[in-house]
């Protein structure tokens, strides 16, 4: 009998030893493409060896120097390289362990600086698990069941059907709620922030429609709201940039980071204007953890790679490479409704849902290709494969899929 906990779903069974790049090796000797990532999380692959390095060097030093009591030589070297890869609006950074802390940071931050006690959150959202977090989640009830109440002042607005054939009209419709929101439900002079995935990960790797994150962005100027850009998913090289907001000509208030930012060490970071973290009361906010030395090892060993000439530029050609594979596959198969998502944060939605745990099965267990589904139906497959993925592995993974999709017709 194990003493683990059941509460964690488990996308495989799969017990595993190590992995290196984009595979991973089980007890008994099998390697499996990992197209998941650690849930868009690996972003250097598999225990890459400086980033290895990095954390290895730390800890002969450092395993914990708490940010109340020290000020470790790391902490500012790497807010200095957060600064040069976020927007120039960004230029002051807090330190957490996870996504969820990140945006639950974000929201004090802006009750605090607006003195507005409401947040408004968009349909399909995902922003985390803890209270605060998984009130303002909106993907699937499965992550809210059974804990309410939750913290009140959410509100929830329409984010734009992808699936619609019309697209400006869903888009129309969606500002128009939005807009219906602040007259009916919560007034701009109680409205603290906009929280907004630039491309829903939970949701379905729906990217925001320019002109409608421009709107909602442009709406929050005029009345004072300030405009959060939850990059956790979609941040640090995911979408073929540093951040998905750079695909949009919106200058955030305050970004939340996680996920890819250490190649998988727990950390996250919360970016903002220094007019802005100089109206968080001194002791507001903190955690034991965050800013985490290894952590801060981590995330400079990441930045630095990434930065590396020709890293984004082949996020972008192997996100183009698989994007267009997909859709030549949906000319033989038609349950393939839609292939969108930039980069390497790429989703195929099904006409069927129930066609997709089915797909996701064969590809494991007859391809040993590690896939995860995503939206509220449960009708889209998302690829996340770690950003160092070559040509060969994505038309290997593709085959996968293709060969599933055959024998799960």
């Amino acid at each position: 009998m194990s003493n683990l906990s059941n509460v964690w779903f488990k996308v495989t069974d799969l017990q595993v030893t190590h992995g290196s790049g984009c595979r991973v090796t089980t007890v008994d000797g099998s390697e499996y493409l990992d197209f998941a990532a650690g849930i868009a999380v690996n972003s250097t692959g598999h225990a890459h060896p400086r980033v290895a390095a990095a954390i290895a060097a730390q800890a002969e030093k450092f395993i914990h120097a708490q940010i109340n009591v020290f000020t470790h030589d790391l902490a500012e070297p790497l807010a200095s390289k957060l600064n040069d890869i976020t927007p120039a609006c960004i230029d002051t950074f807090f330190y957490a362990n996870s996504g969820a802390e990140i945006t639950e940071a974000a929201v004090k931050l802006a009750k605090q600086a607006t003195k507005r006690p409401n947040i408004v959150v968009f349909q399909g959202s995902f922003h985390g698990r803890t209270h605060m977090a998984m009130a303002m989640t909106t993907s699937k009830t499965v992550y809210r069941a059974g804990h309410a109440p939750l913290p009140g002042g959410v509100f929830v607005s329409p984010f734009p059907d992808p699936l619609a054939s019309d697209q400006e009209a869903t888009i129309n419709a969606a500002l128009k709620a939005f807009d219906r929101l602040l007259l009916a439900e919560t007034a701009p002079s109680e409205t603290a922030a906009v929280i907004m995935e630039p491309v829903l990960g939970e949701g379905g790797y729906v990217p925001a429609p320019k002109l409608f994150l421009e709107g909602i962005a442009a709406r929050c100027r005029e009345h004072g709201i300030l405009f959060i850009a939850d990059e956790v998913q979609s941040g640090f090289g995911r979408t073929g940039n540093w951040f998905a907001i750079e695909g949009y000509d919106v200058e955030p208030d305050i970004m939340c980071m996680a996920k890819g930012i250490a190649s998988g060490f727990p950390f996250a970071a919360l970016g903002t204007r220094r007019e802005l973290d100089d109206l968080w009361p001194k002791g507001s906010h903190g955690g034991t953890y965050g800013g985490n030395v290894l952590g801060c090892a981590a995330a400079l060993a990441t930045i630095d790679i990434m930065s590396e000439p020709g890293f984004l530029d082949n996020v972008r050609a192997r996100g183009q490479q698989l994007s267009d594979s997909l859709a030549e596959l949906q000319q033989f198969h038609p349950v393939l409704r839609q292939v969108r998502g930039p980069g390497l944060m790429v989703g195929t939605s099904f006409d069927d849902p129930a066609r997709v745990p089915k797909v996701v099965q064969h590809c494991l267990h007859e391809g040993r290709l590690i896939l995860m589904n995503a939206g509220t139906y449960g009708n889209v497959i998302r690829w996340m494969p770690p950003l160092v993925v070559t040509a060969a592995e994505i038309d290997e993974a593709v085959q996968v899929f293709a060969n599933a999709l055959k024998a799960t017709a």
